[in-house]
């Protein structure tokens, strides 16, 4: 949607973003609550990435359309729509191969919250489910056991925060590998 909002532009950018900003204003864990409440029969991984994913899509989307906006006004583009090549192929075989590098370092940063998402939905109790494998069940299960087993608290939670850091991480080392210039001002 970011790619077809900032390439296009005019009334369909403008439709697509205010539809962008009513999904942006609403924040996801609590709307991934809610949704999960009322689907509670169907508590499934493919039910918990459409609660999360269903209302965190409008910060990449917001990434996208500015880094069209800025892939569109390239030369390369120009020449391509000189050589009578249509608007929707310039735009898939042009403008978002060109505009993939932050997207590819968004999705790093987006799967680090994914995770912390899912595992707060799990503690809350409105996740997958106690009979899953959760960092977030593991956690909430822990607490009851706090004074007589603190390590059964201490490992998930240690899980949960390096394999978040880990994907940070790897977010900031893919920004630094596809942008030179970012890491020399550093």
């Amino acid at each position: 949607m970011g790619a077809f909002a900032g390439y296009y532009g005019g009334w369909l950018d403008a439709v697509l973003s205010r539809i962008g900003d009513i999904f942006f204003s609403i924040p996801y864990i609590l709307a991934a609550v809610v949704v999960m409440t009322v689907f509670s029969q169907y508590r499934n991984v493919f039910t918990l990435a459409l609660a999360i994913g269903g209302f965190a899509w409008a910060a990449t989307a917001r990434v996208v359309r500015a880094e069209v906006l800025r892939v569109k006004q390239a030369d390369f583009v120009m020449a391509s729509a000189a050589l009578g090549k249509g608007r929707f192929g310039t735009l898939m075989s042009h403008v978002i191969p060109n505009a993939f590098a932050p997207l590819l370092v968004l999705a790093t940063l987006a799967l680090a919250g994914g995770i912390v998402a899912e595992a707060t939905l799990s503690f809350l109790g409105v996740g997958l489910g106690s009979d899953v494998m959760s960092w977030g069940n593991d956690i909430s299960q822990a607490q009851r056991s706090l004074r007589v087993a603190p390590m059964a608290l201490i490992y998930p939670s240690i899980a949960l925060t390096i394999t978040v850091l880990a994907f940070i991480l790897l977010g900031e080392l893919i920004r630094d590998a596809l942008d030179p210039r970012a890491r020399a001002r550093r």
